[in-house]
């Protein structure tokens, strides 16, 4: 028996005693309330906050959106690997290979796509995060440490290697160990490899989840900053396949990807 349930099977019996008094009493229904006092707070003691389900979101930003407004703090470093990035995309030098290729568009910005993505709180001690867009699988582990740089240096993902734990009803995500193919974001916002991402998954209503994403690369950027997606609770929709260079969902009334469809179609970079 592990410290919980001892400590919950104390607190049972000595309610009891209390419950018992109260109802030889005559106070049945201050028994009765007592009972359910005890149940809800032993459940709520043990239980692990729910936010699995399917989510979409409700707005398309190519570009970072930066709490607090304003642009990325890029040093001079990451102003010269931005305007690399896009100049390149822009003569062909560079191949946006998440759009051409398929492979996962990695953090931050998978959680920016406007296709629907699904959360699983399973398989025990992990949470999946299941996207729609190029078929992209995030585990997040909840019953270890993240590795260090060193460690994660020879295996470099695409998405990078995530840890997670819970802090009250908020989920805390850490990702390091990335690749240095994917870009932030649409535009070409730069990273390499001393990238770590901190994300806080948060329902902030019945149907509505939020992401905050903290960025951590003191190669390209002054200082730490974050970036906030929102996301509605879709258990209608199912997930469907996406298949590079085929038909997809129908993702027209996503805010702003009419915007983005019409600066690729004038040859420009969304966002920009």
């Amino acid at each position: 028996m592990n410290g919980f349930r001892r400590w919950a099977m104390k607190l049972w019996e000595g309610c009891m005693i209390d419950i018992r008094v109260l109802a030889r009493g005559g106070t049945a229904l201050g028994a009765v309330l007592a009972l359910s006092v005890v149940a809800g707070s032993a459940l709520g003691a043990g239980a692990t906050p729910d936010i699995s389900g399917t989510y979409w979101a409700t707005e398309y930003h190519p570009k970072l959106v930066i709490v607090g407004g304003g642009a990325a703090p890029l040093n001079a470093d990451g102003q010269k690997a931005y305007a690399m990035n896009q100049a390149g995309m822009k003569d062909g030098s560079i191949t946006d290979a998440a759009r051409k290729f398929c492979v996962p568009d990695g953090i931050p910005r998978t959680m920016a796509s406007p296709y629907p993505f699904e959360i699983i709180q399973a398989p025990p001690g992990q949470v999946t995060i299941v996207h729609e867009l190029n078929h992209q699988i995030r585990v997040i582990a909840m019953d270890k440490p993240l590795p260090t740089y060193d460690e994660l240096v020879p295996y470099p993902f695409y998405n990078g290697h995530s840890v997670g734990h819970w802090e009250g009803d908020t989920l805390v995500v850490q990702t390091a160990g990335f690749n240095e193919k994917t870009f932030l974001d649409a535009t070409g916002l730069p990273h390499d490899d001393m990238l770590v991402t901190t994300e806080r998954f948060h329902k902030t209503g019945p149907t509505q989840l939020e992401d905050v994403a903290t960025i951590h690369d003191p190669t390209f950027y002054t200082r730490d900053f974050a970036t906030r997606f929102v996301y509605t609770l879709r258990n209608d929709v199912r997930l469907e396949d996406y298949v590079c260079g085929e038909q997809h969902r129908d993702i027209s009334k996503v805010n702003g990807i009419t915007q983005a469809r019409a600066a690729i179609a004038a040859g420009r970079i969304p966002g920009l």
